[in-house]
C-alpha cells in the first residue's frame, strides 16, 4: 500500500504557496481511489506527490512500509508505481506505435525477445494490436491515450495514477478509456483516478474530494454524493440523478437519492407518480 503521513507540498513562485496541507492517506493494493475538486484544490499535486515525481515539503510517503525518497529509489518508484497525464500527446516519444511502448524497457535494459513478448501483451491488452505500425499522430485522441497507458503498463506498475485522462477525448474515446482503466483495476493493479466528471468518480471503490489543499470528504461514493450541500459548498455537482433526487426529496417526497443510472431514476419517479 501507499501512506501519506502528514504531507504538505508548496510551491514557490517565487512567494510560498501551500498545496497541499496536512493530509493522511492510505491506498490500499488492488484500489479503484478516484480523486475530484475544483481547480485549485490540490488533486494534480497531489497525484505527483502519490507517483513521486513531486517529494513532500512536510511529511513522508511510503510505499508498504518503506520511506521513500525519490533521489534513491527512483527505478523502484518508476517500477511500482505509473502515471498518465491529461495530453497523450506530451507523453508519447516515439515516432511508431510499438517503438513507444519499448521505450521504457530499452532503458531498462531488457533483450529484444522480451521486449517484443512484452510489446505484444499490452498492445493486445490495450486494443491496439493493429495500430502497432502506425505513426501516434494517425491515432484518435482515445488510442493516444490508450497508447499512453501501454507505455506505463508495460513496465508491470501496481499501481497506476491518471490525471485526468478522459479531459481532451470525445465520448468515444472517454468511454474506451475508462473501460480500460476498470479492466485494469480487476486485474489487480491500484487506480488512483483524479478527474472532474461525476460519471467516472461513481465509478470508485472511495472517492476523496479535495477543498483548499485538505481532504474535505472521504468514504464510498454512495455515502459522499448524497452530501449534496457540502459537494456544492466547494464547487462542484453532485452526479445528475443524485442532485435532481436530492431537489425532489426538498419538496417533501420519499425518494431515493442514492441514485446513478437513469434506470434507477425513472422507476423511483415511476413509484411516486411523478410526471418530470
Amino acid at each position: 500500500m501507499i501512506e501519506l503521513k502528514k504531507v504538505s507540498f508548496s510551491y514557490y513562485l517565487p512567494e510560498k504557496v501551500d498545496v497541499i496541507k496536512d493530509i493522511n492517506l492510505t491506498i490500499n493494493k488492488g484500489e479503484f481511489l478516484v480523486i475530484i475538486g475544483r481547480n485549485g484544490s490540490g488533486k494534480s499535486t497531489l497525484g505527483r506527490l502519490i507517483s513521486f515525481i513531486l517529494e513532500p515539503t512536510e511529511g513522508e510517503i511510503l510505499i508498504d512500509n518503506k520511506k521513500i525518497k525519490i533521489d534513491i529509489d527512483y527505478l523502484e518508484i518508476r517500477k511500482k508505481i505509473g502515471m498518465v497525464f491529461q495530453n497523450p500527446d506530451n507523453q508519447i516519444v516515439s515516432q511508431i506505435v510499438e517503438e513507444d511502448v519499448a521505450f521504457g524497457l530499452e532503458n531498462l535494459n531488457y533483450s529484444e525477445e522480451e521486449i517484443k513478448i512484452k510489446i505484444d501483451e499490452v498492445l493486445n491488452e490495450v486494443g491496439l494490436t493493429e495500430f502497432r505500425k502506425f505513426p501516434p499522430h494517425f491515432l484518435s485522441g482515445g488510442q493516444k491515450q490508450k497508447l499512453a497507458i501501454a507505455g506505463i503498463l508495460v513496465m508491470e506498475p501496481q499501481y497506476l495514477v491518471l490525471d485526468e485522462p478522459t479531459s481532451l477525448l470525445d465520448p468515444k474515446g472517454r468511454k474506451d478509456v475508462i473501460e480500460l482503466i476498470k479492466k485494469l483495476n480487476k486485474k489487480g493493479i491500484t487506480i488512483i483516478l483524479i478527474t472532474h466528471r461525476m460519471e467516472e468518480a461513481i465509478l470508485g471503490d472511495r472517492v476523496l474530494v479535495l477543498n483548499d489543499g485538505g481532504i474535505f470528504l472521504e468514504g464510498k461514493p454512495e455515502d459522499v454524493f448524497v452530501e449534496v450541500e457540502k459537494i456544492r459548498s466547494v464547487g462542484l455537482t453532485p452526479p445528475t440523478f443524485t442532485y435532481l433526487s436530492y431537489l425532489i426529496k426538498k419538496e417533501n417526497f420519499n425518494i431515493d437519492i442514492k441514485l446513478w443510472k437513469l434506470e434507477e431514476f425513472k422507476k423511483e419517479i415511476s413509484r411516486l407518480k411523478l410526471k418530470i
